[in-house]
């Protein structure tokens, strides 16, 4: 399977290729009538263009990516780790060597909105340009006035070098080609502004697709499968469409505006990537946002599900129950409620129920920490229990979470459990150390 996989990526790079050279130039011009029509911002927040600034860098979460384990923010240095190698992100501090301090305007916007470097070469789409295309002209600049106004730090990155083919940067004319849409956000006239306001912040700056989205074999969204989940890094990021039972289309809007600005609610408790994102990002943003954040998210149809339900007489069933009984019923209680605010509920659990158990069974396996915010500092953790369950017995309690208390979900067999060892064994142990700013 894997050299199948590498021989479909090595073909699709050649197509790739092929196809650039003739609709490159059609593509180009398009694109530049597509930065003069940006709209201006469906609304400001902040009373000075720094303020502002500050904002949306934050909506944008330009921190997580720019920020290396142990680094000064803003410095660059992070290693992403993609199916195609690493790809080195890059110093944005106003340092004038090493970082953007000698960026104008134009050249900021053209990176950040066209994928282009200040040499005009071709930035691999790891940097979200693909949605950052439909973030307005002003909103960027105050992004960029902000940048300038923090502390410059001289790093230089190292370059990114990725095998071949995957190092030919003209290759990615031809992956803008087939999958880069420049077109600006355009406000929908039948929808509320709050909707318009949660669409712009979705599709733009919370680049909300790059992980809740899956991604086809040359990384780019899969179409037709708008926010219905992806895989990230070991970790499934969950479908967030109105889908009642996977996404979140039996929520509140108060639950997830709650769960957004706090990381926890009476469905979930945010860790991982998630707890990330709402600690750096999501916790500053204000309720108004949240709440048109979620308005359009809710509006999204969500993926047709055909999962069929397991019944309760199944052998592993009954000794999932069983396990539950004597390691988890202490925290999540017998009905799977778990305590509001520390411990999540696995009952009705969106996450839970994923199509994907990789969430599930990294908290079985690796325990888990969830997100500390200044409105709910409790950051509730989870022990691990790898060391102590067998394959078998966490595939059984596995299948039980997943389709216990009228859950629905696919069952985890044995192979499922040996390859998500072997999979997170290969990864450094994710610890969360977030700490309350």
């Amino acid at each position: 399977m894997a050299v199948k996989k590498v021989l479909a990526l090595i073909l699709g790079s050649a197509a790739v290729v092929v196809g650039c050279f003739t609709g490159y130039k059609i593509w180009h011009n398009s694109h530049q009538q597509h930065d003069f029509l940006a709209p201006q911002p469906l609304s400001s927040i902040g009373k000075t263009t720094l303020e502002r600034g500050e904002y949306l860098a934050r909506a944008g979460d330009c921190v997580a990516c720019h920020t290396a384990k142990g680094g000064k923010p803003y410095a660059g240095g992070m290693a992403l780790e993609t199916p195609f190698g690493k790809i080195m992100v890059s110093n944005i501090t106003p340092d004038k060597e090493t970082g953007i301090g000698n960026w104008t305007d134009k050249q900021f916007i053209n990176a950040v909105r066209n994928g282009k470097g200040i040499h005009d070469q071709n930035l691999y789409p790891a940097m979200p340009y693909n949605v950052y295309s439909k973030v307005s002209d002003l909103d960027l600049k105050e992004i960029k006035a902000y940048l300038n106004t923090i502390p410059a730090v001289h790093h230089n990155v190292e370059k990114t070098n990725l095998p071949f083919p995957f190092n030919i940067r003209q290759m990615i004319w031809g992956w803008n080609l087939l999958f880069f849409d420049a077109a600006p956000f355009k406000p929908n006239q039948n929808k509320s502004q709050q909707w318009n306001r949660g669409a712009y912040l979705v599709e733009g700056l919370g680049h909300c697709t790059s992980c809740h989205t899956p991604k086809n074999l040359l990384g780019a969204d899969k179409r037709g499968k708008y926010l219905q989940g992806g895989e990230l890094q070991g970790w499934f990021a969950p479908e967030i469409t109105n889908n009642k039972r996977q996404g979140i289309g039996e929520w509140e809007q108060d639950q997830v505006v709650s769960y957004l600005k706090t990381g926890s609610t009476e469905q979930a408790v945010a860790s991982g990537p998630m707890g990330e994102a709402i600690h750096n990002s999501l916790q500053y943003m204000t309720n108004d946002d949240l709440r048109a954040i979620t308005e359009y998210l809710q509006s999204i149809p969500g993926s047709w599900d055909t999962t069929i339900p397991l019944t309760a007489a199944k052998s592993e069933m009954d000794r999932g129950e069983s396990i539950y009984q004597n390691n988890c019923k202490a925290c999540h209680k017998a009905n799977g409620l778990g305590v509001e605010g520390m411990i999540p509920a696995l009952a009705g659990s969106s996450g839970v129920q994923a199509p994907d158990a990789a969430n599930v069974l990294r908290a079985i396996l690796l325990g888990g920490q969830g997100v500390a915010t200044k409105i709910n500092p409790t950051a509730a953790s989870m022990p691990e229990f790898g060391w102590k369950l067998d394959d078998q017995q966490i595939s059984d309690v596995a299948t039980f979470i997943r389709n216990g208390w009228g859950n629905q979900a696919p069952p985890v067999s044995m192979h499922d459990v040996m390859n998500a060892r072997e999979i997170l064994s290969a990864r450094e142990t994710l610890s969360n150390p977030y700490h309350v700013n």
